[in-house]
């Protein structure tokens, strides 16, 4: 195998690290100013939503069925595979947006009573931040189209821009700063406002970044050749099994969070009976999650990321196929067991480290370690399985994944 492909891995590899590390940087001063309690509670519920579609669909099963598509068609058609890179674009776009607009809808309708506080609070945060969902959705889009092209870079720079953006909102505004600058503190649930609206503005930003990247392939002339509607109706059949395959772990991930944020979402009983969470589970989880994606992200997402089109160029070519997938696997079992094991030893003093200071207590640290104990033995698992799912689509193999999927789900 080519060492493109390591370059490439330690690109995306050193960009994810850095947008990780500002990733850290947000949720160090949201912990310190917000604490774990409703607030954190309600912006972590409100900002599951967009990444879980962001998850699914821009980085998941449309990212999955578009790329190997438009990778061959690139090879032998590059007029049609412009053209198909339109089409998935536009109509992606305008889909995510009726989508968002029928979110905003039914929000509208279900919209909690004024007694109701820390509901209306993450009814209020859902509603801001659902219009990031096309914007972040796109970014991904982009992202594939520029990883066919060999350019890894611009994509993941772009949730730097997000994280700079809500530390910027969240610490310019905390009561020390604007003490110092010789103004009154704002309400809490006012901050966390500007916060979510804040990342509403970095996906505008975003947006500019990954369209800017893109103006070098000349993608807005052309005709819409049958090649390239015939290819898009290939891209779209695929998704749904694509979104079965890579969705087990983002659906799990969503589903807990509306485990967790329950006490926020709809009060401290279920059906008469005491909730076994109190308020402030959300958040715990979410700031557990933060530590244990960071090695999954850098390491892990990244080498099967930048592995993806070089597979998806083998497909037809078994050896060079098997060679890739057991370079990569080794990569990813090399980086993966020891940082399984390192976050297993090391998660208190990380966690306070990173989070702990401010309205964050000890009690939180003790709280959010042992989440993490739960999470941390899987971090190998977690990324062999971006990988192999990966593997599978690119040879065109989209049952194998659904069907393993499905028996997690049930497990």
């Amino acid at each position: 195998m080519s060492s493109s492909f390591e370059t490439h891995a330690r690109t995306v590899s050193v960009l994810t690290f850095l947008s990780r590390i500002t990733g850290l940087a947000r949720d160090a001063a949201l912990s310190r100013i917000f604490g774990v309690g409703v607030i954190t509670d309600a912006f972590a519920f409100a900002f599951m939503v967009p990444n879980l579609f962001r998850r699914l669909f821009g980085e998941g099963a449309l990212s999955s069925s578009f790329l190997p598509v438009y990778a061959r068609l690139q090879e032998s058609d590059p007029a049609s595979a412009r053209a198909l890179a339109r089409l998935v674009l536009a109509r992606a776009v305008v889909f995510l947006s009726a989508l968002c607009l029928l979110g905003e809808v039914i929000l509208w309708i279900l919209w909690p009573s004024p007694d109701q506080v820390s509901q209306q609070l993450a009814a209020r945060l859902v509603a801001i931040l659902l219009p990031y969902m096309p914007l972040v959705c796109f970014v991904a889009l982009v992202g594939a189209v520029l990883q066919v092209h060999h350019r890894f870079g611009p994509t993941a720079a772009a949730p730097i821009l997000l994280n700079l953006a809500i530390v910027l909102a969240s610490v310019g505004l905390a009561p020390p700063v604007l003490e110092w600058m010789g103004f009154a503190a704002i309400d809490p649930m006012v901050h966390i406002t500007i916060v979510a609206a804040s990342v509403f503005v970095a996906g505008v930003l975003q947006c500019v970044w990954s369209a800017w990247a893109l103006r070098g392939l000349n993608l807005r002339t052309g005709e819409i050749s049958p090649e390239a509607r015939k290819s898009f109706s290939q891209v779209i059949w695929q998704v749904v099994p694509m979104a079965l395959g890579l969705g087990v772990l983002q659906v799990n991930t969503f589903v807990d969070g509306l485990i967790a944020s329950y006490p926020t979402m709809f009060g401290p009983t279920i059906f008469g009976v005491a909730y076994p969470l109190a308020e402030g589970s959300m958040g715990s989880l979410a700031f557990a999650q933060r530590l244990y994606e960071f090695p999954l992200g850098v390491f892990g997402i990244s080498i099967a990321t930048a592995i993806f089109p070089q597979l998806s160029r083998q497909s037809s070519d078994l050896p060079a196929f098997r060679a890739s997938l057991a370079r990569a696997l080794r990569m990813v079992m090399f980086i993966g067991l020891p940082a399984s094991a390192g976050l297993i030893m090391l998660r208190t003093p990380l966690t306070a480290a990173v989070f702990q200071g401010g309205d964050f207590t000890i009690d939180d640290t003790a709280r959010v370690a042992t989440i993490l104990m739960a999470f941390a033995p899987a971090i190998w698992a977690y990324s062999a399985n971006h990988l192999l799912t990966r593997a599978f689509y690119a040879r065109g193999e989209l049952m194998t994944p659904v069907k393993i999927s499905m028996a997690m789900v049930v497990l």
